[in-house]
């Protein structure tokens, strides 16, 4: 008779900070939102018991424990989105012509981008706030992905294509990253 021992990782809720799962998503409360991913592909077990969220693998076998390290993870990220956010800063750089940037709604409008006469528009995933401080611009939220891909979708909007890029240095580009507001 083999006796098995199951991995079972924890994740610490906090002060303030609540979770619940309903089938194979998992929602985490607290004092700066709500922040809720589902997770049908990863093979784990989700709990909350005793104010912290047990993620135990369906087996032993090597990829299951994988992604159960992966998924603590995003659950680890998830409580410190709604304690704490996230804060990306990107930078608006231009050589000649003067680009402005405009928030509307849900979209990022960049206008004048190396002279263009169109502007080039992306969109703004999920919560995030946008905000425009002269030249730079300050995505917050309580998502990880959302705010990094929010400032993916900024960076690969000003890409400079069929250009030397040495050279033809314009466009968004994110120079810090930080945990808080």
């Amino acid at each position: 008779m083999s006796t098995e021992t199951v991995t079972v990782h924890a994740v610490e809720l906090g002060e303030g900070v609540t979770a619940s799962v309903s089938g194979r998503s998992i929602t985490v409360k607290g004092p700066l939102g709500t922040v809720t991913k589902r997770f049908d592909r990863i093979h784990v077990n989700i709990a909350v018991k005793d104010g912290k969220v047990e993620i135990t693998p369906f087996t032993e076998g090597k990829k299951d424990v994988v992604s159960s390290n992966t998924m603590s993870s995003l659950v680890r990220n998830m409580v410190t989105g709604v304690t704490k956010g996230y804060t990306y800063k990107l930078k608006v750089v231009f050589a000649h012509f003067p680009v402005t940037v405009k928030v509307k709604g849900k979209t990022v409008a960049v206008e004048n981008f190396v002279g263009e006469r169109s502007a080039r528009v992306t969109d703004i995933v999920g919560d995030c706030k946008v905000s425009v401080e002269g030249d730079d611009i300050i995505i917050k939220g309580v998502s990880l992905e959302d705010v990094g891909q929010t400032s993916a979708n900024l960076e690969q909007a000003t890409k400079i294509k069929r250009k030397d890029q040495r050279i033809f240095l314009d466009g968004i580009y994110v120079y810090e990253k930080k945990k808080g507001w």
